[in-house]
C-alpha cells in the first residue's frame, strides 16, 4: 500500500510554482485595477470587504462613464441607485459596514 502512494505522489510532483506566481501576478493587477475603479467614484477609503461585495458594480459604472456603453434597464438603474445610497449611508455614518454588505449582497437564485 505505502509503494502506491509513492508512485502515485512522484506521479504528480509538478512544479506549481510559475503557476502560484502567475496567480499572484494576477491577484495585484486586478486589487490595483479594483482601487483605480474606486478612486473614480471618490470611494477608494472604504474597506475592502465593501468594495469586493460591489465591484462588479462599480466596473460597470466606470465602463459606462468610460463610453464603453450605455444601459438603460431599470434594473440596472435600481441597483446602481442601491449601491451609492448604501455606500452614501456607510460614509455619513447612518449605518454599520456589515449593514450595508448585507444590504447590496447579491442573493443566489
Amino acid at each position: 500500500m505505502n509503494a502506491a502512494v509513492n508512485i502515485s505522489s512522484q506521479g504528480v510532483n509538478t512544479n506549481v510554482e510559475p503557476v502560484l506566481r502567475r496567480v499572484l501576478q494576477e491577484a495585484r493587477k486586478e486589487h490595483q485595477q479594483m482601487n483605480e475603479m474606486f478612486a473614480l467614484m471618490g470611494w477608494e477609503g472604504l474597506p475592502d470587504a465593501l468594495k469586493i461585495e460591489i465591484k462588479d458594480d462599480i466596473s460597470a459604472m466606470v465602463k459606462e462613464l468610460k463610453g464603453q456603453y450605455s444601459t438603460r434597464d431599470p434594473h440596472v438603474e435600481r441597483r446602481r441607485r442601491r449601491v451609492v445610497y448604501w455606500v452614501d449611508m456607510f460614509k455619513d455614518g447612518a449605518c454599520s459596514k456589515q449593514t450595508a454588505i448585507d444590504a447590496l449582497r447579491v442573493r443566489s437564485l
